[in-house]
């Protein structure tokens, strides 16, 4: 019996045992869902709910979903999930739900999950929840820089804490978090498993691209220009003038890679946005500098995807690269190797490659030794396409391991009411 199946086989039983002694299945409520400009963070909650159907399978599970959350995504989830109750709305001041549905779920579970995200995103909607409702909650797989001493303490308060980067792990024990557990977690969004082969294929064979012919590479700026998204975001000055200064320092590597990997093998490039502003992002800083032998062979994505036809091509692809973090979460989750480029802006979310075994392909975008590996490294994944896949799968299983035995820690707190 391989690991993975004795630790999912472990979680089954002990949520049955603690089952029997209940006498009715656990009750969960998921706080997740937090912005839907981004594939990756869209990501997280069909993850965490992959990772509670396949571990938990006996619980009853709820999304509390952030106010954004739009039909087209929740269309989305519910082809995956069909049976998934979506509510959203928040907790007043007087402890009474703004909305009715939430009111009911409130009463309803026995235990509030705090979803994988980019830091621990609702706060304030666990705070309320503590507050008000009493019942117990965990947080899973989130990353930590810092926090005030009343979230540091309601960190504390949380049944376990699971960090999705080891560097957020020794940050919060740093800080004086004293949760019951606290462990490095991966993120959800390794789990999530949606899929529209559909459209993927349509794309892919209206732009000439074949199946394991071809790369995907993601560009970004150091800040995400979300003042070009969405209503009532101000121009952040400062921001904007980092990301003019460093965009053509971050995508000149990307542009050169491109061009080995057309020059130099028979694959194609696809050209492709994890948020809505990076296909603007891609054509200036990529697209509309590359040489016309190479751009002839690159396809440039014009129109944003969803989750589900962005992780269908990943899997039809020879492997990913760019800058990054949940795409390529997302593919090694699936088996498909991908390379990780982070810079000192971001969080310390990409240090997760050296966790789950995949050191070699994480590259700091500020360390020129680092980008001196990069060319070679991208085309291994094509000349040694075995090779990568191994490594990909190895870093798949660790983080397949790490998460059943996480989720029988969840298990067991949902169970213990």
């Amino acid at each position: 019996m391989k690991r993975r199946e004795f630790l999912g086989m472990l979680a089954a039983v002990l949520a049955a045992k603690s089952l029997r002694a209940a006498d009715r299945a656990p009750r969960i409520l998921l706080r997740s869902s937090w912005q839907v400009v981004n594939i990756g963070d869209i990501a997280h909650t069909p993850g965490v709910l992959a990772l509670l159907e396949r571990h938990l399978p006996n619980a009853e599970v709820r999304l509390w979903a952030s106010a954004d959350l739009s039909d087209e995504v929740a269309a989305m989830e519910h082809r995956r999930f069909p049976n998934l109750k979506i509510i959203k709305g928040t907790i007043g001041s007087n402890g009474r739900a703004s909305d009715p549905d939430l009111q009911e779920s409130l009463e309803w579970c026995d235990f509030l999950l705090h979803g994988s995200g980019p830091s621990f995103v609702a706060a304030k909607d666990v705070g309320a929840f503590v507050k008000h409702v009493g019942k117990p909650f965990g947080i899973y797989g989130i990353t930590y820089g810092g926090a005030d001493e009343t979230v540091r303490t309601l960190m504390s308060r949380a049944e376990f804490l699971y960090f999705r980067d080891s560097v957020s792990l020794e940050r919060a024990r740093a800080d004086g978090i004293t949760s019951k557990r606290m462990e490095f977690g991966p993120d959800g969004a390794f789990a999530c498993d949606l899929a529209n082969e559909d459209a993927a294929r349509t794309f892919l064979a209206a732009h000439g691209l074949e199946e394991r012919k071809f790369l995907c590479c993601i560009p970004r700026l150091r800040y995400t220009p979300y003042w070009l998204i969405r209503k009532n975001r101000p121009l952040d000055p400062e921001k904007d003038r980092r990301n003019r200064e460093m965009a053509e320092h971050d995508h000149a590597p990307l542009r050169d890679a491109i061009a080995t990997v057309v020059r130099e093998t028979d694959h194609r490039v696809l050209l492709c946005p994890e948020d809505m502003t990076q296909m603007a992002v891609g054509k200036e800083h990529v697209f509309d500098r590359l040489p016309a032998d190479v751009k002839n062979r690159v396809v440039w994505r014009e129109k944003y995807w969803l989750t589900d036809e962005a992780l269908s091509t990943y899997r039809l692809s020879s492997g990913l690269f760019g800058l990054e973090m949940h795409s390529p979460i997302m593919c090694i989750g699936n088996g498909i190797p991908a390379l990780v480029g982070r810079f000192e802006e971001q969080t310390s979310k990409g240090f997760m490659w050296r966790d789950i075994g995949l050191g070699e392909w994480l590259f700091n975008w500020d360390v020129p030794s680092d980008l001196a590996k990069l060319n070679e490294t991208v085309l291994s994944l094509i000349r040694e396409p075995d090779k990568a896949r191994d490594k990909a799968a190895a870093a798949r299983q660790r983080v397949a391991d790490l998460h059943a035995a996480s989720m029988a820690v969840v298990g067991k707190a949902a169970l213990r009411q």
